[in-house]
């Protein structure tokens, strides 16, 4: 695939994941990706390295403050 920019969309048919998961994620664990306006942007590469690194591994959610 080509260098470009993924939308959540996109990201949620390359991990196999609904939208809900990828905003809990780039919220609670730290997803990479760029606002740009109201959306969110992803560079494959940045989440591949984040998901080999553990990053959407299943574990305890960080609190969200004020929850």
């Amino acid at each position: 695939m080509e260098n470009r920019w993924l939308t959540v969309e996109d990201m949620c048919k390359y991990l196999n994941v609904s939208n809900e998961t990828v905003y809990k994620w780039i919220e609670q664990r730290g997803m990479p990706g760029n606002r740009v306006g109201r959306r969110w942007m992803f560079k494959q590469e940045d989440v591949d390295e984040w998901v080999r690194s553990g990053g959407a591994a299943d574990k305890p959610d960080k609190p969200v403050p004020g929850k």
